[in-house]
């Protein structure tokens, strides 16, 4: 029998409007210690989200944050300072709580054989 693995997350959410608490979830951040693993993913689906808000919200300006996010979590942004730690610290920099438009959930637990296939999975439950 394969061996279960621990890992964590998180759901990225947009808070349009953070003074009235609604969001959408548009992304997912998936970390596994026991095998250094760090994903991150999001999308934007704009008509539903524009359903949350009055404003015009800039989505290449959105774009560009989440994209950071992403590139964080793989350790590809090279000139970032957080993107020089190690894996577990990356995610908690990324998961912090934020009073920002994008925000993530509180962190929660799982068990799995390929974080990998998880990380997938959560992301077209929680988010598509």
């Amino acid at each position: 029998m394969q061996e279960l693995h621990l890992y964590e997350y998180a759901i990225i959410r947009l808070v349009p409007r953070v003074d009235r608490e609604e969001f959408i979830n548009i992304g997912v951040i998936v970390y596994c210690k026991e095998r250094s693993y760090l994903d991150c993913k999001y999308h934007l689906n704009e008509k539903r989200i524009q359903c949350l808000t009055t404003k015009e919200l800039d989505f290449d300006e959105l774009k560009a944050h989440l994209d950071s996010f992403v590139a964080i979590a793989k350790g590809e942004k090279i000139n970032h300072p957080i993107s020089r730690l190690d894996p577990g610290s990356r995610f908690r920099w990324l998961t912090a709580i934020r009073s920002t438009i994008i925000q993530s959930s509180r962190i929660h637990p799982g068990r799995s054989i390929d974080p990998a296939k998880a990380f997938e999975n959560l992301f077209e439950k929680m988010v598509l």
